[in-house]
């Protein structure tokens, strides 16, 4: 079980939660039922058992149109996708829709009327089924594309924590809660997100967030030990601020968290950028270290003119990549974890760690296509659906969504970094302590 410290209900909430939990004592029995023949291989749902009815699912998105990460898991549990050699159908019944923007090139109301999926004009009614109670077993919330304003640090400001909140006051209402995840980080407010996960351990519901990169195929195929005695993490990647470098925080945290002692959280951060980044770096020469380790897992990094093969050093790096941005972040018991993003150098996520007492590095690809391939399948998505479905047969999180709520700390403090000049932040509040799943699952090729 993970360790939740800084953020167990406190005494005052018991009462409520006892009343919430006794009036969901008959709905969870009918689910454990339910479940019962649904058992999983590892990390992975078996597809081949059967239950005594269909689980009814409700995705609430922002938009819904092509390569959206709307379309990516609608189409997923209406169509199924391709798993273990064979084309896999979710066993579920996606019984309601809300998608909160219809852009141009729209795909949900052509999805609704394709596979008669009711389309709601609230989150409560797809919630309930256009009735007053709780009508799902499980939500689905993807809210990243959309038109939305940005605050003044530059970040989008998707409705994910006040649509979550209106999750959570259905559920209230109805006297139960269902299994929910939500698509990538929590927040853009570190309140807003510490919120959200209370909420979860208040009302007793699992509750799974974050990115397809931790769960995805891995090249080579690396699986960190519980409890290695790990001393620094660097993820290498591409991408802009509060976006892409959410996904290669989660590429470094997924092995991160699996260190001697667990995730204790975080002390402070500082985001870097051009020449103040590449100066830090000269600097350290394991993080120099394991820069090289992690770019040379990378199957689209660039190299200087006349040559074929990566050069010792950084110096390159600087010349392809001279307004790449670094976040450096102190964990509470001294790790460090360091993101560099290089647009213009690399067109993937790659990860190495240092293995204190060994001083040997492990590296790995996380499979993330190249954006020129990123326009049909996608099927990174798949193993992250795959352990959403885990979450809703089982009734358990396959993984902590305190590392969501870390990553999401460690992205919006990063930004307020540069925001407020790349001054270094000092994080108190992100005292989050919690031990990592035994395995990773991810999906092994």
């Amino acid at each position: 079980m993970p360790k939740h410290s800084p953020l167990n209900p406190s005494e005052s909430s018991h009462w409520t939660r006892r009343r919430f939990l006794a009036a969901s004592a008959s709905a969870a029995a009918v689910s454990a039922v339910a479940a019962l023949g649904s058992a999983c291989s590892g990390p992975h749902v078996r597809t081949d058992a059967k239950t005594t009815r269909r689980k009814k699912v409700a995705l609430i998105i922002s938009e819904v149109r092509k390569m959206s990460h709307g379309q990516h898991f609608l189409d997923r549990f209406l169509e199924g996708y391709g798993w273990e050699g064979k084309h896999h159908h979710p066993p579920f019944e996606v019984a309601a829709l809300y998608a909160d923007q219809f852009p141009e090139g729209d795909l949900a109301r052509e999805r609704a009327k394709r596979f008669g999926v009711p389309l709601y004009s609230s989150v409560e009614e797809a919630l309930t089924c256009g009735g007053s109670k709780l009508a799902v077993d499980g939500v689905v919330m993807v809210l990243e594309h959309g038109k939305y304003p940005d605050n003044d640090r530059g970040q989008r400001l998707y409705p994910r924590y006040p649509f979550f909140k209106r999750v959570v006051r259905t559920f209230e209402a109805s006297g139960r809660a269902v299994p929910v995840f939500n698509d990538k980080h929590l927040s853009t407010e570190w309140n807003e997100c510490a919120e959200m996960v209370a909420d979860s351990h208040r009302l007793g519901f699992p509750f799974l967030a974050g990115s397809s990169l931790p769960v995805t195929w891995r090249i080579p195929n690396l699986e960190l030990p519980i409890h290695l005695p790990l001393n620094e993490s660097v993820c290498a990647c591409y991408g802009g601020v509060d976006s892409y470098d959410f996904h290669g925080l989660e590429t470094a945290q997924c092995m991160s968290e699996r260190r001697q002692g667990g995730e204790v959280g975080v002390r402070s951060v500082q985001a870097l950028k051009g020449p103040k980044l590449w100066a830090a770096v000269r600097e350290r020469a394991t993080t120099r270290r394991l820069l090289l380790a992690a770019i040379s897992r990378s199957h689209s990094c660039r190299t200087p003119a006349g040559f074929t093969v990566m050069p010792p050093g950084i110096d390159w790096m600087q010349e392809l990549c001279p307004n790449a941005i670094g976040y450096f972040i102190e964990h509470r018991d001294g790790f460090l974890t360091t993101l560099f993003l290089l647009s213009g150098l690399v067109e993937d996520f790659t990860y190495a760690g240092l293995i204190g007492k060994t001083n040997q590095v492990l590296s790995c690809q996380m499979y993330l296509p190249m954006p020129m391939q990123r326009t049909t399948l996608a099927d990174f998505f798949n193993p992250l659906v795959n352990n959403i479905e885990t979450m809703f047969l089982t009734g358990k999180a396959p993984y902590p969504v305190e590392r969501t709520l870390l990553t999401s700390g460690m992205t919006l403090f990063n930004v307020e970094s540069l925001h407020r000049g790349q001054e270094k932040v000092l994080t108190p509040e992100m005292n989050v302590v919690y031990q990592a799943p035994l395995h990773s699952h991810h999906w092994r090729a």
